[in-house]
């Protein structure tokens, strides 16, 4: 028999690609190709952030408040009598501090403030100072929030040299948004401050009725909303404000992640 040179091999195979062609097709054989249905992709996981205002003077609901087996932030008044042992024990449950910095508001007893606050009839050299100051009283401090504040807020001259402090030692900063005049937010973003705003005050009442009440805006809005940040206290309504935000953990965890402010912050800015 004559043997074919590989020319003629070559020929002779490529005469039966259309026939196998054929055949692999009228098998229901199929092209292999990606999934074109690979399943819903995984949504985005909301953020949670609950801050506790007023810590440091030994207040009510300071136990309730840090033994929450979710991640809180913990604002923490200077120069009081637990400051220091509220700021050691937030730290050591994992939770963030920042310094509850006193602040001058538009209505209210200056008694109420405590000591080192920030007023308007001050130098600017005597506010870096107070602000410094503060910040080294709150061991652990990643960042500052004001104590009431509505005066001094919406004072740009005054927020600017705050801010300065604030990014010189490398912290962040959340504006509790006592007024709506508040200029601490637009501060912070021109001078590169990492930075969040209050959207709820939980306990700005204290009964549980309205600390339900607005426990269901949080819940709706992080329901229509990527992040929420909320507000309550240790003090008169503390260990009320605890008992429901215990309450709604289950709640909330279905639909959000449980943060401190500086992840928020932090995974919000990337």
């Amino acid at each position: 028999m004559k043997k074919m040179d590989k020319e003629g091999d070559l020929m002779y195979g490529r005469k039966w690609i259309p026939i196998l062609l054929t055949l692999f097709l009228s098998l229901g054989a199929a092209p292999v190709t990606a999934n074109p249905n690979p399943g819903p992709t995984p949504a985005v996981k909301k953020l949670m952030a609950f801050v506790i205002d007023d810590f440091g003077n030994n207040m009510q609901g300071t136990e309730e408040i840090l033994s929450m087996p979710i991640p809180l932030t913990v604002a923490v008044m200077p120069f009081l009598p637990s400051t220091k042992q509220d700021a050691e024990l937030a730290h050591q449950k994992g939770h963030d501090v920042l310094v509850h910095m006193p602040m001058e508001p538009m209505k209210g007893k200056r008694s109420w403030l405590g000591p080192g606050a920030i007023t308007s009839d001050l130098s600017d050299d005597e506010i870096r100072s107070r602000v410094e100051k503060a910040i080294d009283n709150v061991p652990h401090a990643i960042g500052m929030n004001n104590h009431m504040g509505s005066k001094i807020t919406a004072d740009e001259r005054i927020m600017r040299i705050i801010m300065k402090v604030v990014k010189e030692r490398g912290l962040i900063y959340l504006d509790s948004k006592t007024t709506d005049k508040s200029v601490a937010g637009k501060v912070a973003a021109e001078m590169g401050v990492p930075h969040a705003v209050n959207q709820i005050f939980l306990d700005d009442v204290y009964s549980v009725p309205h600390i339900t009440k607005q426990m269901e805006l949080v819940c709706k809005k992080i329901h229509n909303h990527p992040i929420c940040v909320a507000i309550g206290h240790v003090g008169p309504p503390g260990k009320k404000t605890a008992s429901v935000l215990r309450q709604y953990i289950p709640r909330i965890q279905k639909e959000a992640e449980f943060v401190t402010i500086s992840k928020l912050i932090h995974q919000t800015a990337h």
